[in-house]
């Protein structure tokens, strides 16, 4: 969940799949992350094999209860489950939370020895050891955007702003689990026929069940595939088919492999772009408006702009915000 009172140093994080793609290679994990428009089977084909499913809601105090989403806490829940014990760090617990029930999965160094740190812990230390990870919380924040100006200090009165959270399900031990950093335990949704969709579908009504609980209107919902890095995969289908002289075959994944290839350039171009400092280039641009003797009207245009959008939000609910 996101808030400012107890971040420890740990910032927002960005419900997109390249931010967390990157999360992952960094972590030394061979897997990626797609957005997820639906979980029909045509969907998920392309994603197999789907590790776990990444969910982003917005966060309301006694939502999501167990036994208003037709699942129950598992306090003898065997796998790994780490409590999230500051603000601001739910997307890499619910990496974490995922990838530390997946069997056999190969993992960097320092992610190795993380969690084998916490093997022994209970949920509540195994969180407090990981958000103290010096190096963790330095990957988690590299894919956030920098701070140029702080406004601390100034008296300006506090505005509560909606709080988001990322959990995550995925199978384990024939159930399918909700893996909450705030919640006390696990929450297991019941078990699942491995044929047809397997896990998938009672993942889905698990997800389902869970959006019922918010107002018809609600669209502040995310969903996110976590699942094997296809390129390894594509790249020996490629060689097996040229070598074969299949190249019907051939062309099929070329095309695919050069569909992932400009999803990869994108990711690391918009990432780039999260990294990057602007305020030099608006410093510059506001002195080159001032210099051309436009800044004035720059500025008069802009808060005509910022009063409109303020009234509309307003006339929403959605915000009680001063148009000054």
């Amino acid at each position: 969940m996101s808030g400012d009172d107890d971040s420890s140093g740990w910032q927002l994080t960005e419900s997109d799949p390249g931010v967390f793609s990157e999360l992952l290679k960094t972590l030394g994990v061979p897997l990626v992350v797609d957005d997820l428009y639906s979980l029909d089977p045509e969907s998920l084909s392309a994603l197999q094999p789907l590790r776990a499913l990444i969910f982003l809601f917005k966060w309301l105090p006694g939502a999501g209860e167990p036994e208003l989403i037709g699942g129950a806490y598992d306090p003898s829940f065997p796998g790994f489950f780490a409590h999230q014990t500051v603000n601001n760090a739910c997307a890499t617990f619910a990496v974490l939370n995922a990838i530390g029930n997946i069997p056999d999965l190969a993992q960097g160094q320092q992610l190795q020895d993380l969690l084998s740190f916490c093997t022994d812990m209970d949920p509540q230390t195994r969180g407090m050891a990981i958000t103290s990870a010096d190096w963790l919380r330095e990957a988690h924040n590299s894919l956030s955007p920098p701070v140029a100006i702080s406004l601390d200090g100034l008296g300006l009165p506090k505005t509560s702003e909606d709080a988001y959270h990322f959990v995550v399900y995925l199978p384990s031990l024939g159930s399918v689990y909700e893996l909450d950093g705030l919640k006390q335990h696990p929450v297991r949704h019941g078990t699942f026929d491995e044929r047809g969709e397997g896990w998938v579908k009672k993942a889905r009504e698990a997800i389902e069940n869970r959006i019922q609980t918010y107002p018809a209107s609600a669209l502040e919902f995310s969903l996110l595939a976590l699942h094997d890095d296809p390129l390894p995969s594509l790249q020996a289908l490629l060689h097996s088919a040229q070598v074969s002289g299949d190249h019907d075959s051939a062309a099929v994944v070329s095309q695919r492999l050069e569909e992932e290839n400009i999803k990869r350039e994108r990711w690391a171009f918009e990432n780039s772009l999260r990294r990057h400092n602007h305020f030099g280039l608006l410093h510059a641009l506001l002195v080159a408006l001032a210099k051309d003797g436009k800044l004035d009207t720059a500025a008069e245009r802009a808060r005509k702009v910022m009063k409109e959008r303020v009234k509309a939000r307003n006339a929403k609910g959605e915000a009680v915000m001063d148009e000054d």
